[in-house]
């Protein structure tokens, strides 16, 4: 018998637990799921409470924390990323596996020692991005290595969008199928990236203005902005001398427009506390951002003019469709702007029962192979079945509960803190992804006719 605890059973935790629940019988599981409100899963495990059953977690609470992960053999985090740390640590004290979506952080990476002591393996970034981008990105990679190909470009996008059907008549095309608050925050930081041996940094500021676009069979165009740090992946996928890597988010076209004067106007900003009422309308909160002098016009004139756009122009559409320019309440006290964007967008681009999301990543590589400029694709589209069975909860959670499965087997030795670029790991959760989800990339490869470094 192997007990696996899973810690936080939220929306993108679905299909992981559906997956792990599934095969619980076969694979001699029992399974203790820990969520700060357990009672929506009673449902959800009543007919498997032979092997399967929910318990109360508070993270605050340590004692209770140890006592959960001693009494596992192998702990998954579905938790914030920022709340990792402890449960890695108790997965140490107790010599635990532990396996995550999260990406690695410092306080994780210097685990690695202890971990590999305890005999343990700390697998991080194993859901969808980061995860199945490392797993198809280094198959690909592996392949044109086979055949003497030198790498000399790569890039990398993946975003969570909605089917077509499901976007009606919202013209950003965009719902929330994961954390609202990490999308309000996207790119904070500048980014950093290469492009053709150069290094290259993007400020916030200018994060939304400097898009890129791609086509992606059986979806079409798209645009794609630059993750945080592309860089960091040279080491992981052995392209330390690549001349041009750049991982980004993808997004429909006129989105990152839209979005770029929602930065410029300072409705993204979550340093600064307003101090403002509850019942300041959205009207009066933009009106605050703007220079005296302009009282003659319309707000939506108004703001036109402060970032440049026409009045009847697709970015300041889609501003008005959001209500930012009515009577509506902010409906938080003391909050900070991107608090209350937070708040209206949760509402305006909530999913509805009859939604279906779409997951869309694209790997571009360039390669030399005899001299000669090649560029390989590798392209995966994933609809979400429904609200609860979504393309984001399939992408993120299968490959977890995929790799737990090869713990509990003993299939998968490497010990310490790792990322899933070896292909013992890899391998297997591509194959069942694609045999048994339909869930697969389609890798094409042209003879380019530009110079490599172009590419």
């Amino acid at each position: 018998m192997t007990r696996i605890l899973l810690l936080g059973a939220g929306r993108s935790a679905s299909s992981l637990l559906h997956y792990l629940l599934r095969h619980a019988p076969s694979e001699g599981w029992q399974l203790i799921v820990a969520d700060m409100q357990p009672a929506h899963l009673v449902p959800v495990l009543a007919a498997h409470a032979a092997y399967a059953q929910a318990v109360p977690f508070d993270l605050q609470d340590e004692t209770g924390l140890e006592g959960l992960v001693q009494g596992a053999d192998i702990v998954i985090s579905m938790l914030p990323a920022m709340l990792h740390g402890p449960v890695a640590r108790a997965c140490v004290r107790y010599a635990r596996h532990l396996v995550t979506a999260s990406y690695v952080s410092e306080e994780i990476r210097g685990l690695d020692e202890e971990a590999r002591a305890a005999g343990i393996t700390i697998l991080m970034e194993c859901g969808l991005d980061p995860g199945l981008d490392h797993m198809s990105a280094m198959r690909l990679l592996t392949d044109i290595r086979s055949r003497g190909g030198q790498v000399t470009s790569f890039k990398s996008y993946c975003g969570g969008l909605l089917a077509p059907e499901a976007e009606g008549s919202n013209p950003w095309k965009y719902k929330f199928t994961w954390n609202p608050r990490n999308v309000v925050l996207a790119g904070q930081s500048t980014a950093k990236y290469l492009e053709n041996g150069r290094l290259r940094f993007i400020p916030y500021q200018q994060l939304f203005a400097r898009t890129e676009k791609l086509r992606v069979p059986g979806v079409g165009e798209l645009e794609g902005y630059a993750n945080r740090d592309s860089l960091s992946y040279r080491e992981p996928y052995g392209l330390h001398q690549v001349p041009t890597m750049l991982r980004g988010t993808l997004r429909r076209p006129e989105y990152c427009a839209a979005w770029h004067a929602l930065v410029r106007l300072g409705l993204t900003d979550d340093a600064v506390h307003l101090g403002n009422p509850a019942d300041l309308t959205w009207a009066e909160l933009v009106e605050a951002y703007l220079p005296a002098g302009m009282e003659a016009l319309s707000l939506p004139e108004r703001v036109a003019a402060y970032l440049g756009l026409e009045v009847s122009g697709p970015e300041m559409q889609r501003l008005e469709w959001l209500e930012l320019f009515s009577e509506r309440p902010v409906g938080r006290p003391d909050a900070t702007p991107a608090q209350l964007l937070e708040r209206l967008l949760t509402e305006k681009w909530a999913l509805q029962p009859s939604d279906h999301d779409m997951i869309v990543m694209q790997h571009q590589i360039g390669f030399t192979l005899n001299g000669q400029p090649h560029l390989a694709t590798s392209s995966l589209v994933v609809l979400g079945d429904d609200i609860t069975q979504t393309a984001m909860a399939k992408t993120v959670g299968l490959p977890v509960a995929m790799a737990v499965r090869q713990l509990a087997r003993g299939t998968f030795g490497q010990r310490g803190v790792v990322i899933p670029t070896l292909p013992e790991l890899y391998e297997p959760i591509l194959e069942e992804l694609e045999q048994d989800y339909g869930i697969r990339f389609v890798e094409e490869e042209l003879v380019a006719h530009v110079p490599a470094g172009a590419l």
